[in-house]
């Protein structure tokens, strides 16, 4: 029996990024955009029931819930083709529609206010599973709903639902752009908080690395928001193949979960993609091999995460999951592993066991596809951290700005709609993120040269009573 993931979608990102996931999915289903199964993929062996459920007439309705508190997306969303999708009682609209100001604050103290409407939504949806197995949060860390409601709902929803998943598909921000909203730093970190201490599996979404990835590799000039999240939602569709297309093995999500998380607090994933082309002539010259998509999947041009690596230290993999599509002999994929291991492609930590798991899952029938071998990788790795301190970074810079500047920020844009001191302190005391700590040297975890206790001491410094910041002298 197959077990039920809700989806929630939170914000401008978390429902466009939403929206293409759903196209994709019914377009892999044979779906049409009301819900009704075309014709010719009635036989399908696939479990639809796991992201949808049949209403009355027999039509699939996504298991998603819809959240916004301003109503621009979610409005183009119910003028689409794929309006009558959804089901209407799944959509919250703040009543007020002003949105949250890309102010992680006011998105959170919003939260506290309209939670009993959003969990009367979510309870129904849970009630309506058969085997609820846990929850899908899209969203954005860097604007005010997404990383302000979305902290406030991966609270709440460890208290309500202690025993089931909550997966995040978290988009970071754009590191190579400076952005309008001069409180995005903070926004970051504290969802960040949330998202180390209250959810069981992040898939980190780098928009830098998916901007880079558009213009290398798909050769898109400049990109549009939407080509990016059709990139996302190709990651998001693939992560979930095994779920909807089941095998021998990973037919759910703790299972997937569970080859990747060795502790609980190491559970911030990168995912990589290939093949990725637009060019009908380079796609149709390309022979797939599944030793040519593993040994792709390992290279950091096809890696959603803009690492970063640093030289001084030795980063390293700690689990990796290859879900490989397609026509495969599984005997070429035990060639292709052993083809890894004796070029040494792929370095591991000296303290967990060095191999890279791998899943096979059919394709989608009803979706013509360019290659015939496609895969995706999911991997554990410690220079995932690079890219969670770069929200240390600039809030380092946010603090060592002019006295007027920092306690303006401070004061109009946090402390006015709620935000607290201890919000900073206790993600302080977490130290840095757990991946940070582990190097391929030795067997022991060890501090990387990039992160001092005394940048954190400044964190804890930095606060002079409740809303007020200034610079530590």
């Amino acid at each position: 029996m197959p077990r039920e993931i809700i989806t929630l979608q939170l914000g401008q990102c978390g429902n466009q990024i939403g929206f293409e996931f759903w196209k994709q999915l019914c377009a892999e289903h044979g779906i049409s955009p009301e819900g009704i199964v075309e014709e010719f993929a009635t036989e399908g062996t696939d479990r639809k029931d796991v992201f949808f459920y049949q209403a009355d007439d027999e039509h699939y309705i996504p298991r998603a819930v819809l959240l916004d508190l301003e109503p621009r997306v979610i409005h183009s969303i119910l003028n689409s083709p794929y309006a009558k999708l959804y089901n209407p009682e799944n959509i919250y609209l703040s009543e007020h529609g002003g949105g949250a100001g890309n102010n992680w604050a006011s998105g959170f103290s919003q939260g506290e206010k309209i939670h009993e409407d959003i969990f009367d939504i979510i309870d129904r949806e849970a009630d309506g599973s058969d085997s609820l197995e846990g929850f899908v949060l899209c969203h954005s860390i860097a604007g005010g709903t997404g990383s302000g409601l979305g902290s406030y709902l991966l609270e709440r929803l460890n208290d309500r639902y202690p025993k089931k998943l909550v997966q995040t598909y978290s988009v970071f921000p754009n590191q190579d752009e400076m952005s309008d909203v001069v409180v995005q730093p903070y926004n970051s970190l504290l969802t960040l908080k949330r998202l180390t201490q209250n959810a069981d599996c992040v898939v980190v979404l780098d928009n830098t690395a998916l901007n880079r990835i558009a213009t290398d590799r798909l050769h898109i000039q400049n990109p549009s928001f939407s080509q990016i999240n059709q990139l996302v939602s190709t990651i998001m569709s693939a992560s979930t193949t095994t779920l909807r297309y089941p095998g021998y093995m990973n037919n759910d999500l703790i299972g997937l979960i569970a080859s990747l998380i060795p502790t609980p607090r190491l559970h911030f994933l990168m995912t990589g993609y290939t093949p990725l082309t637009t060019d009908q002539s380079v796609a149709s010259v390309r022979k797939t091999t599944v030793l040519d998509v593993m040994r792709r999947l390992l290279q950091p041009k096809n890696v959603m995460v803009s690492t970063g690596r640093d030289r001084q230290t030795n980063h390293c993999y700690i689990a990796i999951l290859n879900i490989i599509q397609g026509e495969v002999d599984p005997t070429q994929v035990h060639k292709s592993l052993q083809r890894i291991r004796e070029r040494k492609l792929a370095n591991f930590i000296p303290w967990g066991p060095a191999s890279i798991q791998v899943a096979l899952s059919r394709k989608s029938p009803y979706l013509p596809s360019a290659h015939r071998v496609s895969g995706l990788m999911m991997a554990n790795h410690t220079s995932i951290s690079s890219v969670r301190l770069v929200s240390w970074s600039y809030l380092a810079t946010l603090f060592y700005q002019p006295p007027s500047h920092s306690l303006r920020v401070c004061s109009n844009s946090l402390s006015c709609t709620g935000s607290h001191p201890g919000d900073f302190i206790s993600f302080s005391s977490l130290k840095v993120p757990a991946s940070s700590m582990i190097s391929c040297g030795s067997g022991k975890p060890s501090w990387s040269s990039s992160v001092r206790r005394t940048s954190l001491r400044r964190t804890l410094t930095s606060w002079t009573g409740p809303g007020r910041l200034c610079r530590s002298s």
